[in-house]
């Protein structure tokens, strides 16, 4: 890429010191490429310039919203207050589940119930609640309320349980929680542990002898509390703390990622200009409301730009489309595996009788993408990469078959994004002899990093509570001596036009039905189920299924283990995503001097019987218990005739 960069070097002195016009000037640069060997760059320039252009579009349009909104101090509400009073009797939120629909006077009223409510309670700007909810149009105007007064919100996963629950609730330092009545038994378990230090508030059908003790009855309390207005908040704006999402870490239990005003902006901003939506579309969003990618790449797109939401408790592949039809649907959201299980569902006249136009989302696999599309006669798929912290999205805004995104081949400083070489077994930066890391080429996976600008709302990292778990996340000299870098922890692999694909999830992480699980966090639990015996925990490749499945190694020199009581008290202990789907018994595990696992021959050995020495057993779900694993059913499972 030398030529590009002789390229912008000579346009100046051309133009400035000899006189020449413009285009003269620029032929002459294009006539030094040429001469200089450079018809492959101009083959990617005459390629990718348009895609390229509209793209540096968009980020000067959000970059300038971004400053302007940081000169007015504006926050997330007051923006969705500038939309209530363009259209306040529109639909904003519909739940499928009761097919109630709000409209943005309605979401805006009952916000400010809850803002009005917690503010004369006597919380302030920057006190914590935590919100413990599946996915409903209150849940919005909670944490929307909220934000009203300055309370942060922690939204935390519907599905944990026990310690995880607990840990999530503790290290946001929240000073009460509310709760969907439909999880009360979840709360029952600890509540004791939270002590009278947190105040519950339940939401939901009530039964004050069914709920912890000292429970309040939060849609009573709501009721009686003022809909007008709440008093304007003084110092804060839109660089301040929004709420908290919390994500899978490389280690330990699930870290809370900070999400600004400006953040979720940016976030929410980026997806709506580049992939070209309006104010008319109609998002369907069957996505948890506790990760980003329902909470602002989908109801962002209602909060601040004014779109339709529908909103659904849980997917359903069976009522996707019908949904979509009844709602008139121009987006829908999706993970990977959503795609796979709308595929793997029968035929019906009624899949092809929609109004989507886009699918919004991230993990579709290349294997299945035509599939997707042409079976469903959904024109557009509108792939992003990003990580609810992180600061290197990538967006695939002109429908390249299989990408997660791009990044300029022409001008490959404007958005300061990079894959750098990485060791593939450690995973730990490769660096030249200047001490900086070394850039991949075209066809060399890499791990994506992102320059963090800390003065800039679209460069900063904004991290994690905890500081170290930050720290863990940002490397120096990476770019160039003396800055800092997000590292993204995925490996991705760029074409010759810049176009990016994702190649595989790093670390301690890895990704099943849609979560990321933490095999720190798993092998923690499974050794005190399995009364502290050493367990090893990792992701295993499975031929036609998203993702990895989860595995445990697990030490048994005695053959001791139940395994059907290790199994019931995995059904106590973890949400079904989480759970092992191959377990392997073996008499010892291996460990490194410093007692570290050593799982790199596990994961290449995976589940099959002829290479593995050791007992294996797959977690059968229908009979709810782990049957043995033998060369004929992992053939079946090879094969794709034995779903997991």
């Amino acid at each position: 890429m030398w030529r590009s960069g002789l390229c912008a070097a000579l346009l100046w002195p051309l133009r400035l010191l000899l006189d020449l016009p413009w285009p003269r000037a620029a032929a002459a640069v294009c006539a030094l490429y040429i001469a200089t060997g450079g018809w492959r760059f101009l083959r990617i320039f005459c390629k990718t310039i348009a895609r390229d252009l509209h793209a540096a579009g968009v980020l000067l349009r959000v970059k300038l919203s971004v400053k302007h909104h940081l000169k007015q101090n504006h926050t997330v509400p007051k923006i969705f207050s500038q939309i209530v009073q363009r259209h306040p009797n529109k639909t904003a939120l519909i739940y499928e589940g009761t097919d109630t629909k709000w409209s943005f006077a309605d979401l805006d009223e009952y916000s400010n119930g809850v803002a009005n409510f917690f503010h004369e309670q006597g919380y302030q700007p920057g006190d914590v609640v935590a919100i413990f909810m599946e996915s409903r149009n209150e849940y919005v105007g909670l944490w929307l309320g909220m934000a009203k007064i300055g309370v942060e919100a922690a939204l935390i996963n519907f599905n944990l349980r026990m310690d995880a629950l607990v840990h999530c609730i503790t290290i946001s330092k929240a000073k009460a929680l509310v709760f969907g009545s439909d999880l009360k038994d979840a709360l029952k378990e600890i509540h004791e542990v939270l002590g009278k230090s947190v105040q519950l508030y339940c939401s939901g059908e009530w039964d004050k002898n069914v709920v912890p003790p000292s429970t309040k009855n939060l849609d009573s309390l709501l009721e009686h509390a003022p809909k007008g207005p709440p008093v304007p908040l003084q110092n804060r704006g839109f660089s301040d703390r929004l709420f908290y999402i919390y994500t899978s870490g490389t280690t330990g239990m699930p870290k809370a990622a900070i999400i600004v005003h400006s953040r979720y902006y940016r976030m929410a901003a980026l997806v709506y200009y580049g992939f070209r939506m309006t104010a008319d579309d109609i998002v369907y969003d069957c996505l948890p409301l506790y990760h980003s990618a329902g909470n602002i790449v989908g109801v962002g797109q209602c909060l601040l730009h004014g779109m339709t939401v529908v909103i659904r408790r849980k997917f359903s592949a069976s009522r996707f489309w019908d949904d979509c039809i009844k709602y008139k649907c121009t987006i829908i959201q999706y993970i990977g595996e959503i795609c796979r299980y709308l595929l793997s569902q029968p035929h019906r006249d009624v899949e092809r009788l929609h109004n989507v136009r886009m699918a919004l989302g991230n993990g579709l696999r290349p294997s299945i993408w035509g599939d997707f599309t042409s079976r469903f006669h959904v024109p557009q798929v509108a792939e992003f990469y990003g990580a609810t912290e992180c600061n290197c999205s990538l967006g695939n805004f002109n429908n390249k078959d299989g990408a997660c995104g791009f990044n300029s081949r022409i001008l490959p400083h404007f958005y300061p994004i990079r894959l750098v070489r990485v060791d593939e077994d450690t995973m730990e930066l490769i660096r030249g002899s200047d001490g900086v890391c070394i850039p991949c080429q075209p066809g060399e996976p890499g791990q994506l990093v992102g320059r963090i600008v800390q003065n800039d709302p679209l460069r900063r990292f904004d991290g994690y509570i905890n500081e170290t778990a930050t720290s863990k996340k940002i490397a120096h000299d990476v770019f160039k001596k003396g800055d800092m870098a997000y590292l993204s922890g995925d490996v991705l692999v760029m074409d010759d036009c810049g176009y990016m694909y994702f190649r595989d999830r790093t670390g301690d992480t890895f990704r099943w039905k849609g979560e990321n699980v933490s095999t720190t966090e798993l092998e923690g639990t499974l050794s005190r189920i399995l009364d502290m015996a050493d367990v090893v925990v990792y992701g295993v490749d499975v031929p036609g299924v998203e993702g990895k499945a989860g595995m445990a190694a697990v030490a048994d020199p005695n053959q001791t283990v139940d395994l059907e009581r290790f199994y019931r008290d995995l059904e106590k202990a973890l949400p079904s995503y989480a759970r092992p789907v191959f377990l392997r018994i073996l008499p010892e595990v291996s460990k490194t001097a410093t007692f570290k696992f050593q799982k790199t021959e596990m994961k290449k050995e995976g589940f099959d019987p002829t290479l593995v020495p050791d007992r294996l057993y797959l977690l059968d779900q229908q009979q709810g218990r782990y049957v043995k694993l033998d060369k004929e059913l992992f053939i079946s499972i090879q094969s794709g005739r034995r779903k997991l």
